[in-house]
């Protein structure tokens, strides 16, 4: 049951940030210009800026009960599970951290730091919600002894590399540095720009580390499909193949389109998507026992490794 609770959480976390970024596309992050009401009332009239800016808090706030109650039932489940107890005691301080962060956004105007650290901080939290959805999955506690795969290193890998890709995307958007190199797939007409404001040297770093990221996974999947059998690993790795050419195509797109909301907004959204494959690649690839006690090993490293996962 927490499995299934933390899977239906994990889809409403990609619906929020997909809501995150249409509201910053739409420009309206400030539509309701006070926290957390909006225009002193919890019912504003839905139209306009209002109805993506408002319909974001309320997700979220749902976001935070869905969480609590995988959290409760998790809890309640026999044999007790220290390690994922102790996680999602973490995962709701990352969650009361972020509606914190959320509403500075508002009273400070959107200042890049903290709308830059509010992504940051959804993204941490996707991490730690996949780990607890694959390690509560009954594939995961039934699966061979993973070993030596290799899958947490390539999933680490792959998810530090889709994280600092990602950061570096927001400081892009926040800082409207999106069409500093208004050109695709060239940057002011070369393929190395004159890198004399930091505007373009911040957009064409955000494209030469999501070339890094697309060699990186391609070789990556090449090596997991020819050592791994496992089916899951297989889709994980054929979803981050997909996932990561698709991106770099929607983000040459984004610039083509001048940012256009849909495609800014999808682009998003698939780098969450990658972030979750990732981090549940390593999952699945930690080699710690299925259970804490009652018939298995300690589980005493579980904490630690979701930590390392998302970092």
């Amino acid at each position: 049951m927490a499995h299934r609770l933390f899977a239906a959480t994990l889809a409403w976390t990609l619906a929020l940030l997909l809501l995150g970024s249409i509201v910053h596309a739409t420009e309206s992050s400030l539509a309701c210009p006070d926290w957390p009401t909006c225009f002193g009332t919890m019912t504003p009239e839905m139209t306009g800026g209002v109805f993506w800016e408002h319909l974001h808090r309320l997700w979220a706030g749902a976001l935070v009960l869905l969480f609590i109650v995988a959290t409760v039932v998790l809890w309640r489940q026999a044999p007790p599970r220290p390690s994922l107890q102790r996680t999602t005691l973490a995962g709701i301080a990352l969650l009361l951290i972020q509606s914190v962060l959320g509403g500075l956004t508002v009273i400070y105007r959107l200042p890049d730091a903290i709308s830059t650290s509010h992504l940051a901080l959804a993204f941490l939290f996707l991490g730690l919600l996949t780990v607890l959805t694959v390690v509560t999955s009954r594939g995961w506690q039934e699966r061979p002894n993973p070993a030596g795969s290799g899958l947490l290193r390539v999933g680490l890998l792959i998810a530090g590399l889709v994280f600092a890709q990602s950061i570096l995307g927001a400081l892009v958007r926040h800082t409207d540095a999106g069409v500093a190199c208004p050109d695709v797939p060239l940057c002011l007409g070369r393929v190395i720009p004159p890198l004399d404001h930091w505007m373009v040297q911040l957009h064409f770093g955000h494209r030469a580390l999501g070339l890094a990221l697309a060699a990186t996974t391609v070789a990556a999947a090449v090596h997991v499909l020819r050592t791994y059998s496992g089916p899951v690993p297989r889709r994980l790795v054929g979803g981050l193949l997909i996932g990561v050419l698709a991106q770099v195509a929607l983000g040459f797109l984004s610039v083509a389109v001048q940012l256009h909301p849909a495609a800014v907004s999808t682009h998003t959204l698939l780098a969450a998507g990658l972030l979750s494959m990732s981090v549940a690649l390593a999952a699945w690839g930690w080699a710690g026992a299925p259970m804490d006690g009652a018939g298995a090993a300690p589980n005493r490293d579980l904490h630690t490794s979701a930590g390392t996962a998302l970092s």
